[in-house]
């Protein structure tokens, strides 16, 4: 019987546990709450709630899962992986780099994984299958986007007092909408360079960075142009890459795949508008709880979500510093 451990009670934490219940419908699913905070394990739908990580790694899960706010999820991963439980800790690994400091981690330990969800998604896939191909040819630009109103996240709730509107939970566009920085990463290699601006319009009365705008440069001279905001009424997220035999265009409200070459020529790579977003977590879920058994291929590693948040301090310190950031030298 698979025995797994959630931390957190949050939106993301509750997919989890119904996607680990769809997988495994026998699994003994236990939690913790991040906040402490009275929770009904019924309500939940976990078979145990305990008061904290120490009484719940007693109980010797075979997994568990991070999904607490990110200033606290190298705590309590640190508090798990004692107990030598394998851990998936949600997005984004940490909120400064510093934070790793003090956490005793090797970059390849296979029993960290981080949950940088898109990566599962097919059309992503589709994607980094064409640029490693070749077919593109030498790639010299990319605009990567992202934007949705934060207030239609959750309609229901109000948006201020959600994690993402507040700093000391790690909110913000730039933790938050991390997740491109990791496609591009994981799609491109890594860069050389970058010059950011970091924005609080006001607009949503917010005290977190509601826009982000960075510019990237690579070995060769490539340009990689990022923006995210949570801001745009209408949600918009895409990938435009050109290169020097045609251009890949990724849209990802539509799940869409396009090549478009010279003249008129375009052509579908990939469509599946009716594609259950879900999915694309239940696929995390299912490879890392492979991962942690055998050696099976789950990209989205402790290393890889590293360089993730080096390009996150370089980025602050471009907008701190008014000027380009070497990558290489953070550490």
């Amino acid at each position: 019987m698979m025995k797994a451990l959630v931390v957190g009670s949050g939106s993301i934490a509750q997919r989890h546990i119904r996607n680990l219940r769809k997988l495994y419908p026998d699994a003994q699913i236990s939690c913790v709450s991040s906040s402490g905070r009275h929770i009904s394990a019924a309500d939940i739908g976990v078979n145990c709630v305990y008061q904290s990580i120490d009484a719940a790694v007693f109980n010797k899960p075979d997994i568990a899962i991070v999904a607490s706010p990110a200033t606290h999820h190298l705590e309590h991963a640190k508090e798990i992986l004692k107990a030598n439980v394998p851990v998936l800790i949600e997005k984004p690994l940490c909120v400064e780099l510093s934070e790793l400091s003090n956490f005793p981690f090797n970059a390849g330990d296979r029993k960290i994984a981080v949950g940088y969800n898109l990566r599962f998604m097919p059309a992503a896939n589709v994607v980094k299958d064409i640029i490693d191909s070749g077919k593109l040819g030498r790639i010299s630009t990319a605009f990567s986007e992202v934007g949705q109103y934060l207030p239609d996240w959750r309609p229901n709730t109000d948006y201020r007092k959600g994690v993402s509107a507040q700093k000391y939970l790690g909110g913000g566009a730039l933790l938050e909408l991390s997740h491109e920085l990791d496609y591009m990463l994981w799609f491109f290699g890594c860069f050389e360079e970058v010059s950011a601006i970091i924005s609080s319009s006001g607009i949503l009365d917010i005290a977190v960075e509601d826009t982000v705008d960075a510019l990237f440069v690579n070995q060769v001279g490539a340009t990689f142009h990022l923006h995210l905001d949570f801001l745009q009424r209408r949600p918009s997220r895409s990938l435009k890459i050109i290169g020097e035999n045609g251009t890949l265009i990724w849209n990802l409200i539509k799940n869409e795949v396009l090549f478009q070459g010279g003249g008129a020529i375009e052509e579908v790579l990939f469509s599946n508008p009716g594609y259950d977003r879900n999915e694309m977590y239940v696929e995390e879920l299912r490879r890392f709880i492979e991962y942690t058994y055998d050696d099976s291929k789950f990209d989205s590693t402790l290393s890889s979500s590293l360089e993730v948040m080096r390009l996150i301090e370089a980025i602050r310190m471009s907008h701190a510093e008014k000027s380009w950031i070497k990558i290489e030298a953070i550490k």
